[in-house]
């Protein structure tokens, strides 16, 4: 993560109030994280307050859908299988991101809990200055065209210290993951290296940016944007969307 800039006392720039916003939600993430170990019991130490990159995706045009409908499309990637589902339940996610990394385990205690009922969505949304977060997000869809979404998916967050924040590409090290999967490496070569892929996950991206996203992780339920600020009031937010 880059270091605030300094600037004269005083003045505040467009700059200093997105990351003031990042800077909220990455504490909201962390009291969500700090729910999930006291409910499993659980240590997770190091957690580090750090910030959300900001997006740096160009701008898309203005769009006549609704962010509602654009939460969650048809070819959208999900965690499980829970049809008709009355909540969905929506990350835009970058898995070299520190603090998606540290809200995994919260993420993971509500599916574990809420799975039979609720639908757990991802949406792609690397960020530019994180090296190989594009390349992981690649590794992952390459990974869901052949039926293993949530086991790469799992596997980017368990491993990111592996990987993440270093200025080298990782290719060959998710080319490993794909082998511990057993995947059809040939398969999973050519999708990790296409172009629709790339566009795929792009396209999620740009989905976001429409939505108002600009940083990871962010979350959705059931097409509403949410900032829960700690692990008991997302749950209360999903058990009161399952009541209605």
């Amino acid at each position: 993560m880059s270091k605030n800039d300094r600037r004269p006392r005083g003045r505040t720039t467009p700059e200093d109030q997105t990351r003031a916003g990042t800077e909220r939600r990455v504490r909201r993430i962390v009291l969500v994280v700090i729910g999930v170990v006291v409910v499993a019991a659980s240590t997770y130490a190091g957690i580090q307050l750090t910030r959300p990159q900001e997006a740096t995706i160009a701008t898309p045009a203005p769009s006549t859908t609704s962010s509602a409908d654009l939460t969650v499309r048809e070819d959208s990637r999900q965690l499980n299988d829970v049809p008709d589902a009355k909540v969905t339940f929506v990350e835009f996610l970058d898995f070299e991101c520190e603090a998606c990394g540290a809200a995994f385990p919260a993420i993971e205690e509500l599916r574990r809990t809420y799975g039979d009922r609720v639908s757990f969505v991802i949406r792609y949304f690397p960020i530019q200055s994180h090296f190989n977060a594009l390349r992981a997000a690649r590794a992952v869809e390459a990974a869901a065209q052949q039926g293993q979404l949530e086991a790469m998916y799992t596997k980017m967050y368990q491993a990111q210290t592996e990987w993440a924040e270093q200025q080298v590409p990782k290719d060959d090290i998710f080319r490993g993951y794909a082998q511990e999967l057993g995947l059809d490496m040939t398969a999973w070569e050519a999708a990790y290296n296409a172009t629709a892929t790339t566009g795929r996950i792009q396209s999620d991206a740009q989905d976001g940016i429409s939505m108002g996203v600009q940083g990871t992780p962010t979350f959705f339920l059931n097409g509403k944007l949410i900032e829960p600020q700690s692990f008991a009031e997302l749950e209360t937010l999903i058990q009161q969307a399952l009541a209605e």
